[in-house]
């Protein structure tokens, strides 16, 4: 079947299969009255003005993009969208000012969503995750990261990820696994923290690389939770078994998480909230995609967001994402956050849409098949209700999406 889009009054292509960095930043590739032709589950044109005729056919479906703003499908590179239960209840504290890792250490925060997470059958938690993944969908994501976290021991750790892959499998949007047992000390281990390392790494790690289960491997890298030499022992066996790495690192505290992910050379970063200048300056050294999550700063009511504009002038490929999880982030809309990466982080439209297409596909090993409109790519592809990109970012508080193509399928349309 070819899907023919014409008439596009904004077409953010965001070409270019590479990490997106500097001022490149500004430059979203956009085409006026564009148009583009799919075939299958391919781009297979990209232009402007009336050259979509020649694909035009009895068989066509076309669709007019007239006043719609087109872009790649959004990806959202750092989420946990596989857990149990909520927590509301943190919400108070929240107001009363104590803080996350505080709320942690008294036994709340990511152990109670274990608590939750442990108990549900598999089934139960495939149901719960589709429906945030419903809603990811119908707001133009694509593409999620998902990691594990919520189990902290063998058997939960591996339901969690067995539950990725199942939806991976079944449902429209492409999920990639990361495997984070190092979400936190679980309580059964509170006195013998070196136990429970000594269990990531001699038996979770090779059990999931044995059965594919994860294509990355995550630690959160904090003051109170991981310490960097434990991180490294952590990250560093993930690896030889065959893990990509990404590291939570320094969300609340300069831990020098950031210098860490340089030192591994890490597919990403992600946080950096309080990431020094010299952690800065080894991700861009080292190619380490910097993945920031606004919403999270939003809504833990912190006084900074990560420090983005610095970022891109040292040359970091940045990135955003929702952190969608049930304490720190509990949205699953990319549009939202384009939101806080606007008035928090003073991006401009052109940067956040870049960082959540073509350097979120980085972030995730996905450049060469999907971030950007170009020919040869996956179509994935959000029609917007939008009359143009900055209208876009602009206009909060709505789901603007109109149409949503994924693997050249319309999934989501009106």
């Amino acid at each position: 079947m070819t899907i023919i889009i014409k008439n596009i009054d904004c077409l953010v292509t965001c070409s270019g299969s590479h990490r997106k960095k500097g001022a490149e930043m500004k430059d979203a590739k956009i085409k006026e009255n564009g148009y583009v032709i799919i075939e299958n589950d391919i781009i297979k044109a990209v232009g402007e003005g009336d050259g979509y005729k020649e694909y035009v056919t009895s068989e066509s479906s076309v669709i007019d993009g007239r006043f719609k703003t087109v872009t790649p499908g959004l990806i959202d590179p750092h989420t946990h969208v596989v857990y149990a239960g909520s927590r509301e209840n943190e919400l108070p504290l929240k107001l009363n000012k104590v803080g996350y890792i505080e709320i942690l250490k008294s036994g709340g925060g990511i152990l109670s969503t274990v608590e939750n997470t442990r108990k549900i059958s598999k089934e139960q938690l495939i149901e719960e995750s589709k429906k945030r993944l419903d809603i990811m969908l119908k707001h133009g994501t694509t593409t999620v990261e998902s990691k594990s976290g919520y189990g902290l021991d063998l058997e939960t750790e591996v339901k969690i990820l067995e539950v990725n892959k199942v939806l991976n499998e079944t449902h429209p949007i492409d999920v990639v696994s990361t495997f984070m047992g190092a979400h936190a000390i679980p309580k059964e281990y509170k006195e013998n923290r070196e136990a429970y390392i000594d269990e990531m790494i001699s038996k979770m790690v090779p059990y999931i690389s044995k059965h594919k289960l994860a294509e990355f491997i995550d630690c959160f890298c904090e003051e109170g939770v991981f310490s960097v030499e434990e991180s490294r022992r952590i990250l560093k066996a993930g690896k030889e078994f065959g893990l990509n790495i990404k590291i939570h690192a320094d969300e609340v505290e300069t831990v020098k998480g950031a210098e860490l992910a340089g030192e591994l050379k890490a597919t990403s970063a992600e946080h950096l909230v309080a990431a020094s200048d010299i952690g800065i300056k080894s991700l861009a050294e080292n190619d380490v995609v910097a993945v920031l999550l606004p919403s999270t700063s939003f809504y833990l009511m912190l006084s900074n967001f990560a420090k983005a504009r610095k970022m891109i002038d040292e040359g970091v490929a940045i990135s955003l994402a929702t952190d969608c999880n049930p304490g720190t982030s509990p949205t699953e809309s990319l549009q939202t956050v384009m939101t806080f990466a606007c008035f928090g982080m003073k991006l401009f439209p052109e940067e956040i849409i870049n960082a959540m297409t073509m350097n979120a596909a980085c972030a995730i090993n996905r450049e060469k098949e999907i971030g950007s409109i170009e020919v040869g790519k996956k179509a994935d592809i959000v029609i917007f209700n939008s009359k143009n990109l900055n209208y876009l970012v602009y206009h909060f508080g709505a789901n603007t999406v109109d149409t949503v193509i994924k693997n050249g399928k319309i999934v989501v349309q009106n």
